[in-house]
């Protein structure tokens, strides 16, 4: 950005002389992102590819918690939670004869792996999108982040209807690749391809995201 200023300078013969000399001038851009962790909970990795890959999703996840910490960037922690009758969960698992991420169980908390600070925010949710019936827009208005970055599961669910929430209310949105699954590979590929290919996030890898965090 080129900006001009005027030196003004008197003559020997009293006249005022102007000369415009232009500047360049380097607007600071406040780096202001926000991580939002979702459902990343004991119930979710029990069994299946999600088990399997436990190890090394939380790796990856844990990396990207550090370097948002180190640069005092936000980061909030989504979990589903439901009362133990499901009358508050959603009306397929109602119907389904299943339950999980039972309040007051081990299945609904976090990743033993996983180290949430108490400074962090956390959002209880009902329902796919942690948008609905939560304080997180009301978070959100407050942080003004510039880019939000998701990671989490289920892609095909709580990760799609989140992120499809969050590009209609015009959050810039990063998929943070190595951090986001589905226990169905079919499920997670279909989803994740949606919202790269509708333009609703970017995917990036943690060596992408992290070295955003730099500028």
């Amino acid at each position: 950005m080129v900006g001009c200023q005027r030196k003004h300078s008197i003559q020997r013969d009293g006249h005022i002389s102007t000369q415009v000399i232009e500047v360049s001038a380097i607007r600071e851009v406040h780096l202001n992102k926000l991580l939002l962790v979702i459902d990343m909970q004991e119930d979710f990795f029990r069994e299946g590819r999600l088990a399997k890959k436990r190890a090394r999703f939380t790796d990856s996840l844990n990396e990207l918690i550090s370097a948002f910490r180190l640069k005092n960037q936000n980061i909030i922690w989504v979990r589903q939670v439901f009362k133990d009758d499901l009358s508050d969960s959603y009306l397929a698992l109602r119907h389904s004869g299943h339950k999980w991420t039972v309040d007051g169980t081990h299945g609904c908390e976090l990743l033993s792996e996983l180290d949430k600070l108490c400074s962090e925010h956390e959002i209880i949710k009902k329902r796919y999108s942690a948008f609905f019936r939560t304080e997180l827009d009301s978070i959100l208005n407050k942080l003004s982040p510039n880019e939000i970055v998701i990671a989490g599961v289920n892609t095909h669910a709580c990760i799609r209807v989140t992120a499809i929430d969050a590009y209609q209310r015009d959050y810039k949105l990063v998929l943070a690749e190595e951090c986001i699954d589905s226990y169905d590979q079919g499920c997670h590929d279909e989803s994740f391809g949606y919202l790269v290919n509708s333009g609703i996030g970017t995917p990036s890898s943690n060596e992408q995201i992290i070295e955003a965090l730099q500028y």
